[in-house]
């Protein structure tokens, strides 16, 4: 190999690698928040995207020039897509008749993308795409008030001894909140754990919710 042949094989590690280290940026995020895939699992699909990109664009100039063959350098990256659905699917599942893992594979397709973008030369749009799933992550998991739209999830509320769950509904009824479903578990002790799948409405803001329960005196702990 000549040295024009090492200078593009560095070139095309040095994109395997800023894929390699944007996936590893966002999968700390993800390691952060204790969510299923995190920083080896977000550095591999990128790291393993670029290289996949990059063999499907450069790994066949050999074979240019034959008259029959066909040489379609989109052909091997677009199996990256259908790949990182497999991987995507197998993170989202059912808990407590709420579905949970969707934004973790979102992520996960979203990371493939930048890899590919890395392996492609697209250095800008790769990195610019990195801070915005970042920012994604980061800003939008909160609760905002401007941001109350009506949704789903699920509340599980630890009572001590002695309380009753009728003590604690009418809370619900006041804002409106329709519990769509309801498990009641009995503790030795005599504590209760609620488990509600709540459906709330426009202009529901959860920490208040979670605030106003609380502070009630049959509750002793209260997650969603």
């Amino acid at each position: 190999m000549d040295w024009s042949g090492a200078l593009v094989q560095g070139e095309y590690m040095l994109r395997i690698l800023l894929a390699a280290l944007c996936g590893l940026a966002l999968g700390i995020e993800r390691k952060n928040r204790l969510k299923e895939a995190g920083m080896r699992t977000h550095l591999i699909v990128a790291l393993g995207s670029a290289l996949i990109m990059v063999v499907s664009k450069y790994g066949f100039f050999d074979l240019v020039g034959y008259s029959h063959l066909s040489v379609d350098a989109s052909r091997v990256a677009a199996q990256i897509v259908s790949g990182i659905g497999f991987l995507g699917a197998g993170m989202i599942f059912m808990r407590n008749q709420s579905i949970t893992g969707l934004t973790t594979a979102a992520g996960i397709w979203a990371t493939a993308g930048i890899g590919m973008a890395m392996g492609a030369g697209l250095y800008a749009v790769g990195g610019f795409c990195t801070l915005l799933v970042l920012l994604t992550q980061l800003l939008l998991r909160r609760e905002y008030r401007w941001l109350h739209l009506p949704g789903r999830g699920v509340m599980t509320i630890k009572l001590h001894r002695g309380g009753d769950m009728n003590d604690v509904l009418p809370l619900f009824e006041r804002r409106s909140i329709e519990i769509q479903n309801l498990d009641m578990t009995r503790k030795k002790g005599g504590a209760v754990k609620l488990e509600l799948l709540l459906k709330y409405p426009a202009g529901a803001y959860l920490p208040d919710v979670v605030r106003d329960m609380e502070a009630m005196e049959q509750v002793e702990a209260v997650e969603v």
